[in-house]
């Protein structure tokens, strides 16, 4: 979860994600690719979220447990990823997360200076996300090729190589072949072509 001077970064990189898509790089065909029910479950319940959430706020907020969320107008990147579970399959990854963190603390990063889990933000920050789907198996080697990422996945990278992100794979492809991924990257709910954009750092499979 980034700071407020996170969130200056993420528009100015986002100013030049704007550039790099209005050079022609990967307009979206449209194209869609098979996927699995449960994919196209979750791929369904984050696009719903496009013209919901139209701000990007990284503001700490207490929230109810289990099931807290932010007023759907804004969130951050990671609920995106939050609230499509919830919507597709009533899977909480507050819950889960924290229930995980309490029982292996010690498995987590401490960035955050943390002597405890945090229901209010833990499942919010996407180290504690990777840390999370790798303790549950879903961890997959990157892909060599774009073709390879399937509908459905989730992915992790470094803006900036420097400020973690993520979102959802969709069943949509650009014109250059790349799958489009559904994301808030700092405008609200989004599907772009950004998934070669940055340097990744993960992929993960749950729950597809």
């Amino acid at each position: 979860m980034p700071s407020s001077s996170g969130l200056i970064a993420r528009r100015a990189v986002l100013g030049g994600i704007a550039a790099w898509s209005l050079a022609g790089c990967g307009a979206p065909a449209g194209a869609v690719r098979p996927s699995s029910a449960p994919a196209r479950r979750l791929i369904a319940a984050a696009r719903q979220q496009i013209g919901v959430t139209l701000a990007y706020d990284p503001g700490y907020t207490r929230l109810a447990y289990p099931g807290g969320d932010v007023p759907r107008a804004k969130g951050v990147c990671t609920d995106v990823v939050i609230r499509a579970y919830r919507d597709a399959f009533g899977i909480d990854l507050q819950s889960d997360v924290h229930a995980d963190m309490a029982a292996h603390f010690g498995a987590y990063p401490r960035r955050w200076g943390l002597a405890r889990p945090d229901a209010n933000i833990d499942h919010r920050r996407v180290p504690n996300l990777e840390t999370f789907w790798s303790r549950s198996g879903a961890r997959l080697p990157l892909p060599l090729r774009a073709d390879q990422w399937q509908p459905g996945d989730l992915f992790t990278m470094l803006i900036a190589d420097r400020l973690p992100h993520t979102g959802i794979v969709s069943d949509r492809i650009s014109a250059a072949g790349v799958p489009l991924v559904l994301h808030n990257i700092g405008g609200g709910a989004r599907e772009d072509d950004v998934l070669l954009a940055h340097r990744l750092t993960g992929r993960f499979r749950w729950r597809v």
